[in-house]
């Protein structure tokens, strides 16, 4: 760098000093949030030790890495070399440029590799699920579920010259769509994601509709593709409140008492959009990064566990500093 780059960016730091950008604010809300030496403590049965070879990176600084990736939809390489270049990554690390190993691409690629071959990711969503409930966040008995597409890459450029054969075709609105499906069920009470499934684009709604629930839901609330007269009278027989939005048979419209409820669940069931927005708008998880549904069903799960923390932020930094003041006085 010469001594001119090196003046400019000296003074753009004291420009920017005291600024709290909304990139580093959101870091530093989550990696207080984030429940990590809970997390690690399920990782670290597997986690190498590094024996005999180069030392291991600290386990909750490869865990942040991967939750970075999540969260700026960064490659392995593109991760080493954010952290190389951002200084809010390297503060939400606590990682020091000068002392500290930078975990390069295949350290990164490795610890994703190890979370997928333990089946990892599903036990650290029902972790940050417990932990929620440990802060006062109770989960109620009412369940809205939804399902959405998933771009998935259609080129047939690769060695087997094939489409990832896990992933189908299916219509919607009248356009064609090719990829996978994230089907969720969300707490009518508190918005938090309590099941997480994965299916080809092709699969139906409602037969991923068991997956989704506990069995011991009073309610159940989803949209107009969830509609099935079987599972409709089953969960009646269960005194289970159907709250499916109903569809309209061909030739016969709704009647102005459908029409009515129909609005009524509406405004209900939008709670379960919201993980969905944080999920594609925010994150911009809007493409399959894998080929295959077991890597991306191991991602989803860390993503809406992740998503969980994100929207109860406030509730959880709140109960922190009630705990502190607490502390404090006594």
């Amino acid at each position: 760098m010469s001594i001119q780059e090196s003046m400019q960016t000296s003074f753009l730091t004291v420009g920017l000093k005291g600024k709290t950008l909304k990139c580093e604010r959101f870091l530093n809300e989550m990696k207080r949030v984030v429940p990590w030496e809970q997390l690690a403590q399920l990782i670290e049965p597997h986690y190498p030790r590094g024996i005999g070879g180069r030392p291991s990176q600290p386990l909750v600084r490869m865990l942040k890495v991967h939750c970075l990736q999540q969260w700026f939809a960064l490659s392995d390489p593109a991760a080493e070399e954010a952290i190389y270049d951002r200084a809010s990554f390297q503060r939400f690390l606590d990682l020091d440029l000068l002392s500290d190993a930078v975990p390069d691409e295949t350290t990164i690629l490795n610890f994703r590799h190890l979370l997928e071959r333990h089946q990892l990711a599903a036990a650290l969503f029902d972790r940050i699920g417990e932990h929620l409930h440990e802060q006062g966040l109770e989960v109620k008995s009412g369940r809205i579920v939804d399902a959405t597409l998933i771009a998935a890459a259609s080129s047939t450029k690769n060695q087997t010259r094939q489409r990832d054969p896990e992933m189908s075709s299916t219509q919607k609105g009248g356009q064609w769509y090719f990829g996978m499906k994230a089907h969720i069920s969300v707490d009518a009470a508190t918005g938090i994601v309590t099941r997480v499934a994965t299916s080809t684009a092709k699969v139906h709604d409602h037969q991923k509709l068991g997956a989704l629930l506990t069995g011991d839901e009073r309610a159940v609330i989803a949209d107009k593709g969830y509609s099935d007269q079987g599972q409709k009278k089953a969960a009646r027989a269960k005194g289970l409140f159907w709250g499916v939005l109903d569809r309209a048979v061909r030739g016969k419209a709704l009647s102005g008492k459908q029409a009515a409820r129909n609005r009524q669940l509406a405004s209900v069931r939008a709670k379960v959009e919201h993980p969905f927005q944080v999920l594609k708008c925010q994150w911009g998880y809007v493409k399959a990064r894998y080929r295959g549904l077991a890597k991306n069903a191991s991602q989803l799960h860390l993503l809406f566990g992740l998503i969980n923390l994100y929207r109860q932020r406030r509730h959880l930094l709140a109960a922190m500093e009630n705990a502190a003041e607490r502390s404090a006085c006594e």
